[in-house]
């Protein structure tokens, strides 16, 4: 089992930036498009190089998101890098990281311009194949599973079953995550909600409700990684990567099989195991953990698969230790996807970021090691960040 065993010793963040999400929602459900995906990825990158406090001059590397093509990115946003590249949120991390080990470049841009909400995207529905990367779904339409939520609606009705949990147990992580965007300006939705309001909501695949689901909203995200010595040039406040791991599970069409027979655990269990000997850290000594929640479920099942309790067990972990503000591990402090912004990702990357240099609008006290962990189309990851 391997992951970047010195990434501590590579590459730091040392600027993040992102657009105005509820501004930006706002405009798009008034009818106005704003701008386009590389105009939300320019904003992004334009405050990321502030936060940075270097010009664009100095970046030498450039990766981004799928939706814009990194050529043409690179012309209009005035970048001449000596290295590119396209990736998602969590493989362009550790893209970066491994450029910048490889000596390709030394200070590496990441951009996410995303505009599907006003692009009028459909997850699922008819014509699949032509509105989904997951071929598996093109197989599954004549039955109608074309959609993630239906995928993770079965997925949670069958950990209901195994492990006797309700509905009400679930509700609890999009109550905490509420919790923490009602603090955080950032975020698309702040108003707080109950138990009750999410048991009284609408079911859009049973048994996962409204507030399951994560927002689709346009947006932008940007990070500058710089090579570790040459960050402390930039920066006296630099967020270390200090760990990678990944694990692929491949089988049946990237998603189906591994996600509805056991929720993704083996790769847990390959992916934990690799950042936290890597580091010399278990679960316990992260001081906060962002998750990818397209939608609620994968909370549970990502702690339980690494190691914050035991299989079977994340529901009750949830309802005894406390995800939310005060509780005892907090997780998506941002909001996450559902209530902060869904930027596929990349909103969790730089919510580590500002929670491991202290300046998160949401604050954790005293964090210092922030764990993020993504478990979707077949893939696992996880990167740990920290400061000294």
């Amino acid at each position: 089992m391997s992951s970047i065993r010195s990434a501590n010793n590579i590459a730091s963040v040392v600027g993040v930036g992102n657009t105005d999400w509820p501004q930006d929602q706002k405009a798009v459900r008034a009818g106005v498009r704003p701008t386009d995906a590389y105009g939300y990825g320019a904003i992004a990158l334009q405050r990321a190089l502030k936060d940075a406090g270097i010009d664009k001059s100095e970046v030498d590397g450039l990766i981004t998101a799928p939706y814009t093509p990194v050529e043409r990115a690179a012309e209009l946003y005035g970048i001449n890098p000596r290295w590119a590249s396209v990736s998602d949120a969590m493989q362009s991390v550790l893209t970066a990281v491994m450029a910048i080990e490889a000596g390709l470049c030394e200070v590496v841009a990441l951009v996410l311009g995303f505009n599907q909400r006003s692009a009028g995207f459909k997850y699922g529905g008819t014509g699949t194949l032509g509105a989904a990367s997951n071929l598996s779904y093109v197989y599954h339409e004549p039955w109608g599973l074309t959609s993630q939520g239906a995928l993770y609606a079965l997925m949670y009705r069958r950990y209901m079953e195994l492990h006797g949990t309700t509905e009400a147990d679930l509700g609890q992580v999009a109550v905490a995550q509420r919790q923490w965007a009602s603090g955080n300006p950032h975020a698309v939705m702040r108003k707080p909600i109950t138990i009750d309001d999410y048991l009284s909501s609408i079911y859009v695949a049973e048994p996962l409700h409204i507030f399951d689901y994560c927002l689709i909203n346009d947006g932008g995200v940007a990070l500058i990684i710089a090579e570790k010595e040459r960050a402390k040039r930039i920066t006296d406040r630099p967020v270390h990567i200090r760990a990678i791991g990944r694990a692929d599970m491949h089988d049946q069409s990237t998603t189906l099989k591994p996600r509805l027979l056991d929720f993704y655990h083996p790769g847990h269990t390959l992916v934990s195991k690799q950042v936290y000997d890597a580091v010399g850290m278990g679960p316990r000594d992260m001081d906060a953990v962002q998750i990818y929640d397209s939608f609620s479920p994968h909370i549970p099942v990502a702690l339980e698969g690494f190691g914050f309790c035991e299989i079977g067990e994340g529901c009750r972990y949830i309802a005894e230790t406390g995800i939310g503000p005060g509780g005892g591990m907090p997780v998506n402090t941002s909001g996450g996807h559902l209530s902060e912004s869904y930027m596929q990702g990349w909103n969790h990357q730089i919510e580590a970021v500002r929670q491991a240099r202290g300046d998160a609008a949401t604050q954790v006290p005293n964090c210092r090691n922030v764990q993020y962990i993504s478990d979707v189309v077949g893939k696992v990851f996880s990167i740990i960040y920290g400061v000294d």
